[in-house]
């Protein structure tokens, strides 16, 4: 397969965009831009199309896709009912980084390998305008998981991930650099509570102003087993994760962070060891070891940064790497979800 690529970063022309459409009501895969990560799509009606998507990805069959729309209209065509809790959140919260699981139509409706044989289907609307021209001329909801080989880092960027997809897609539409860097919240509501399975931009405190009851799932700071059902992507398996072994070192108190990831570095260097530590703007001076990598100040900074710069690591040649944790609280708890994932949930409290 030859891949067809847009030529304006940032500026896709709109032929661009119905040459890729073309290619979603064709049944092949495009790689395009949301405003959170890339996505790697398909039309999410068309089980083989569907089926392109795990296969260029390596994905496991029970883990569901997201569904992207361009209107309400697309919505009422997949799911059951809008509640409403859901249909205050759509009109909070959309366009934007926000995935609704309902209850979904028949499998002739949604095709099962798209839901992971669920019966519910999870659906965002992306403000990202190439994203959301693309779903609009192609005329049908794409189902669109982060364009990443499974397990690896989402990609930010298209120089991160062209090679791992380059002639398993047909078409690539480029759009620079993602404005959010983290996928989506994704969140069910139950008797007018929300459930957030997966945290992102989209924070626990934002969910409080449209419900009164808003819960975290534990799964989204603790493992889960293999042979446990998900709702949602981002939940099951290991996640974000570059080979090299990471450690994630938080504490309330930055100095007893920077120096407990001093001290580690200081033994391991003993032994002639290569350690790399990704920490805040504040704090990079602070650390001992020669390999350190910004990850930004604001919280906004490395939820944009942190999944290039743990594409970087491997090529780093290190033995260990320290991240910094940034904590729970608004967006700190979206970062801290994929981190733990990154470090296959190796962290400490200090």
């Amino acid at each position: 397969m030859i891949t067809k690529y847009s030529n304006q970063k940032e500026q896709v022309k709109e032929d661009e965009i119905a040459q890729a459409a073309k290619e979603i009501q064709n049944g092949n895969l495009v790689i395009f831009p949301t405003e959170t990560v890339y996505g790697i799509g398909a039309n999410a009606l068309d089980e083989v199309a569907v089926k392109k998507i795990f296969e260029a990805k390596g994905r496991a069959q029970d883990n569901p896709l997201i569904v992207h729309v361009a209107s309400i209209e697309m919505v009422e065509k997949l799911v059951e009912k809008i509640g409403t809790v859901e249909q205050k959140l759509m009109e909070k919260f959309w366009p934007g980084p926000l995935t609704i699981i309902m209850k979904r139509k028949s499998k002739k409706v949604v095709p099962n390998v798209t839901t992971a044989n669920l019966d519910t289907v999870g659906i965002r609307m992306p403000s990202n305008q190439i994203a959301q021209k693309l779903i609009e001329k192609a005329g049908l909801p794409i189902a669109a998981p982060s364009a990443n080989i499974s397990g690896k880092p989402s990609g930010t960027k298209i120089e991160d991930i062209i090679e791992e997809f380059n002639g398993k897609v047909s078409y690539i539409l480029d759009g620079g650099i993602t404005d959010i860097g983290l996928e989506s919240t994704v969140i069910k509501v139950e008797d007018d509570k929300i459930n957030i399975l997966r945290p992102g931009k989209i924070t626990k405190e934002q969910l409080e102003e449209v419900a009164k009851q808003v819960e975290i799932d534990k799964h989204v700071l603790g493992q889960i087993s293999q042979d446990e059902i998900v709702a949602s992507p981002g939940m099951k398996y290991r996640h974000y994760a570059p080979n090299t072994k990471c450690i994630m070192i938080y504490s309330q108190s930055e100095q007893k962070m920077i120096d407990k990831i001093n001290e580690i570095t200081n033994e391991l260097q003993k032994e002639g060891k290569k350690i790399l530590v990704l920490g805040r703007k504040k704090h990079i001076n602070s650390y001992i070891t020669p390999t350190k990598w910004n990850m930004g100040d604001t919280l906004e900074e490395v939820a944009k940064n942190i999944f290039t710069l743990l594409r970087k690591v491997d090529k780093e040649n290190v033995d260990l790497v320290l991240i910094e944790g940034v904590g729970e609280q608004g967006l700190g708890l979206a970062i801290t979800n994929r981190l733990i994932r990154a470090c296959a949930y190796h962290y400490m409290i200090v």
